[in-house]
């Protein structure tokens, strides 16, 4: 090697292809977002042309649901408190009271 000739300290890059390379991804993320945003907005219109055929608006039907699961909880936990309004009867007991009074002699 003489004097004369440089080194260098990377690749030999030629500027062409990097700007065509460049250009084409600058384009291709202008088609996505356009893309993004025609689809988006279809998307938008048709989710507001759902909830305005809907019978009950979703903000009523959240309230309803939300009352409907408060009035579960209540009783669930009064339940779970106080115990069951009904008591089991004792028939084993009276089964076997039963069987004595009547002579048996099987238990």
């Amino acid at each position: 090697m003489s004097n004369n000739e440089k080194r260098s300290a990377g690749p030999q890059l030629r500027s062409g292809p990097l700007i065509t390379g460049a250009a084409l991804f600058g384009a291709g993320a202008l088609l996505a977002l356009a893309g993004l945003a025609v689809g988006g907005s279809y998307l938008l219109s048709a989710t507001r042309r759902w909830i305005r055929e809907m019978e009950v608006a979703p903000s009523e039907l959240a309230k309803l649901k939300w009352a409907q699961a408060k009035a579960a909880a209540t009783a669930g936990s009064a339940a779970w408190q106080n115990g069951p309004s009904w008591r089991l009867p004792h028939r084993r007991t009276r089964w076997r009271t039963s069987i004595l009074r009547a002579g048996s002699s099987r238990l």
